[in-house]
């Protein structure tokens, strides 16, 4: 139950709706109570057995006042108009009351509706700001299709099992409360005998909710995995074609939904037991009730006429409703504690990159950057080993080696994506944890291989990040990118809509864009991580006119593969294995003739086998 409450602190904000609520329910059940009672002075009436009061009473607030308040106005009905007048009297006074009750549970669940709403959205809202700010070795471990369930559906099934639940709580307890008043103010012999089945019945609900929250836990992880099966299947739908993987695909997906529907078929017959458990358990004991009672009447008719019993059996009868569906509401708790689980498992993931208490501000880069013995780990699998460099202002920085050697993860430890196991990452002689994490990452503009852009507008996706963004503005650093003409042929300019992920756009014309959104940025720092190895011959060369653009008077980190695009950096990193196995221009390097001299031989002698094969 530690999840269900909470869950239930969310509700905090919204005290005033379950304050208003209450009171709504409060009423109600009251009013509910109230019209009940009317079956009593009806059956009085059409048997002709009203007490007879013939001096009016003291208007009084307690059961033996009002009843014979009531039996006096009664009487002067009966004495004045007749029998029908009478009856007639009592349906209206039914009906107010009716309806009274219908007005007041319906308020109750208009004031019910910020406050379930509310909390789901706050859950809502703090799982997406904290999917934003977890590190990047989080998504490494669960999958993307995994965490959108967790986002949509989970959060969903807190809302239908745990929101409406509280709601129930907040209603059922009342009803029951005041209900349970009046029938030991009828009879305490009688309400005792009647109570002595619910911890029975409690018992048997806890024992089969138990079953519903493993199940549902099972469950909810299923469904993690068909989300992940649809979100894979979609981005790789091009390798399943290709492949003619279309029937294992389907097979496969077809094992995981078999396996969830199997599941949820066991959860659902679980939550169905709810209601033919406590509907069997409420009539027997209410007829148990009925034969008690029925007893007390034959026997002593002057303790419990039979007009009482029957208004103590619709009274008892009102509070089984409420009691199913409270023992029901567990249930519904324990699938909504298997959703919450989830949930709370992201919101309680460490957040490996944290921000300092007063942390310094840095409004630009001035002078250097350092790394000084700088190792980090994913885990415990080391990537970088005891990195030593210093970049001054306005240099180009290459870094070149073979795949999985540590170059992207170097690179991320500047913007602190991730952060270093030990050693320091020094701007301007400061450790870089010591910084406002989005200061350091103001500095930067950021150019990679995958290209993400968003499902919107041209326009909107150069500016993205950036409110204060004139048209002007946007056009000139698209025009510095080499795309302001391309995407002037667009059909609708700047406001064409590009398609998810930009899937209307060339390779060539999404590396531009994003290019053209760094650029925007102004940044101090620039960073390119492999940004035309995916591309063809003609749009390398248009893409790498904009990075030469890009690169005057700016600090610049370029990753690459093909060596002939970093000849012209200040400094050359060889990587291997984490470590920096060599440093130095292109021409110290090639003088060396080691490792990075073999790599362009290499690279050289390939691409002339390219050529003479073109011939």
């Amino acid at each position: 139950m530690k999840q269900f409450f909470r869950v239930l602190k969310y509700a905090k904000p919204y005290w005033i709706y379950v304050v208003l609520n209450l009171i709504s329910n409060l009423l109600y059940s009251v009013f509910s109570l109230f019209s009940l009672a009317m079956v009593t002075p009806f059956l009085l009436v059409l048997f002709e057995k009203v007490t007879i009061v013939a001096q009016k009473p003291v208007f009084e607030w307690n059961a033996e006042a009002l009843k014979n308040y009531f039996f006096y106005q009664m009487n002067n009905i009966m004495g004045s108009s007749g029998k029908f007048q009478a009856l007639l009297f009592v349906a209206i006074v039914y009906v107010i009351f009716s309806l009274l009750s219908n007005l007041f549970r319906y308020l109750g669940m208009f004031f019910m509706s910020p406050l379930r709403n509310g909390v789901v959205r706050d859950i809502r809202s703090e799982v997406y700001q904290k999917l934003l700010i977890l590190p990047l070795s989080f998504y490494s471990k669960i999958k993307t299709g995994d965490i959108m369930s967790r986002v949509s559906s989970d959060v969903q099934e807190v809302e239908w099992s745990i929101m409406s639940t509280i709601q129930l709580l907040l209603r059922e307890p009342l009803m029951i409360i005041i209900f349970v008043i009046a029938l030991v103010m009828i009879s305490v012999k009688l309400t005792l005998f009647a109570m002595i089945l619910l911890p029975l019945s409690g018992w048997l609900i806890s024992f089969v909710g138990k079953k519903i929250k493993q199940r549902s836990s099972i469950g909810q992880q299923a469904l993690g995995e068909i989300s992940s099966v649809f979100e894979e299947s979609i981005s790789g739908l091009r390798i399943i074609k290709g492949f003619n993987a279309i029937d294992w695909a389907t097979n496969k997906f077809k094992r995981q939904n078999n396996a969830y529907t199997r599941t949820m078929n066991s959860v659902f017959r679980n939550s169905e037991l709810a209601g033919p458990m406590t509907e069997v358990l409420g009539i027997s004991t209410l007829l148990i009730v009925v034969w008690f009672g029925g007893n007390q009447v034959l026997q002593n008719p002057d303790t419990l006429s039979a007009e009482v019993l029957i208004m103590f059996v619709l009274l008892f009868a009102r509070i089984i409703s409420p009691a199913q569906s409270f023992i029901s509401a567990t249930y519904s708790i324990q699938k909504g504690i298997a959703a919450g689980n989830r949930i709370f498992e992201i919101l309680d993931s460490e957040e490996i990159i944290i921000e300092k208490n007063n942390p310094i501000s840095i409004p630009y880069f001035q002078h250097t950057i350092e790394f000084k013995d700088v190792c980090f780990n994913y885990d415990t699998d080391p990537i970088l080993n005891k990195i030593n460099l210093v970049v001054n202002k306005g240099q180009t920085i290459a870094i070149v080696g073979a795949s999985g050697a540590g170059k992207s993860t170097m690179m991320d430890l500047l913007p602190r994506f991730y952060d270093v196991t030990s050693g320091e990452l020094l701007i301007d002689g400061v450790d870089i944890r010591n910084y406002k994490i989005s200061d350091v990452r103001a500095l930067m503009g950021i150019v990679n291989q995958d290209v993400t852009l968003f499902n919107d507008t041209i326009y909107n996706n150069i500016a993205f990040g950036l409110p204060n963004i004139t048209v002007q503005e946007v056009e000139i650093a698209s025009a510095n990118a080499n795309a302001h003409e391309f995407i002037m042929e667009m059909p609708e300019g700047y406001q064409t809509i590009i398609g998810d992920r930009g899937a209307r756009l060339s390779g060539g014309q999404r590396q531009r864009i994003s290019i053209a959104r760094a650029l925007l940025k102004k940044p101090d720092i620039f960073i390119f991580d492999e940004a035309t190895s995916a591309l063809d011959t003609e749009s390398e060369k248009i893409v790498q006119d904009a990075i030469d653009k890009m690169m005057n008077e700016r600090t610049t980190f370029i990753i690459a593969h093909r060596l002939s695009t970093i000849r012209k950096a200040d400094t050359i990193i060889v990587l291997e294995s984490g470590i920096i196995a060599e440093i130095g221009s292109h021409e110290q390097l090639m003088q060396k003739n080691g490792k990075y001299r073999n790599m362009v031989d290499k690279q050289n002698f390939s691409n002339d086998e390219s050529d003479e094969r073109k011939n």
